[in-house]
């Protein structure tokens, strides 16, 4: 029961669709209309309103970091399922018919609940990867993919199954950035689609 309750409660935190509640209301309407459709941050910037997508990423990673954080309260043998569930919560949320974001900044949180270590990595390498080639997708794959590393070279094993599903769901999620990636056409921020 405790496996379904922490499952339970990321699931809930993780499933609040802060990009459109913002974006809806600055009057902008359904973020789902435009650009990639997702209500993420990076969406979010498409409208033009850089401190609603800052906003969007601050609460999607406090999200993620408040379900690990809250789980492991009540719930500490069983945090590892609410990190899972926050991001799935995010990308599939039950309020939106199971069509949201692709869980980065989610995952960025749950990063920084499990470890700041790992966190750390994941924010470097985030931010590092977006500075060097102004490419959101590819910047949010391979921080989740820093995050799968730091677990396993910093002494944190008990999170790799769960880091490593959620960095299988998140690649997955870009499979279209990757085709593009691969294509040269990956929009880069701040430049023409």
């Amino acid at each position: 029961m405790e496996h379904f309750f922490a499952a339970l409660t990321g699931y809930l935190i993780g499933s609040i669709p802060f990009g459109l509640v913002l974006t809806r209301a600055a009057g902008l309407g359904d973020v789902r209309n435009i650009g990639s459709g997702n209500i993420g941050a990076t969406n979010v910037l498409r409208t033009g309103r850089k401190g609603l997508a800052a906003a969007t990423l601050m609460l999607d990673l406090g999200k993620g970091l408040a379900a690990v954080l809250l789980v492991r309260h009540f719930w500490p043998e069983a945090v590892a399922w609410a990190a899972l569930a926050a991001v799935v919560g995010h990308c599939f949320p039950v309020w939106l018919k199971f069509k949201g974001g692709k869980g980065v900044a989610t995952n960025a949180g749950v990063a920084f609940g499990l470890a700041w270590p790992i966190g750390l990595a994941y924010a470097l390498v985030w931010l590092g990867v977006l500075g060097l080639t102004r490419i959101s997708s590819l910047a949010g794959m391979s921080a989740v993919l820093a995050a799968v590393i730091m677990a396993s070279l910093g002494g944190w094993p008990e999170f790799l199954p769960v880091l490593l599903a959620i960095a299988a769901l998140v690649i997955w999620l870009h499979r279209e950035n990757l085709k593009r990636l691969r294509e040269g056409t990956e929009p880069r921020l701040g430049g023409q689609k």
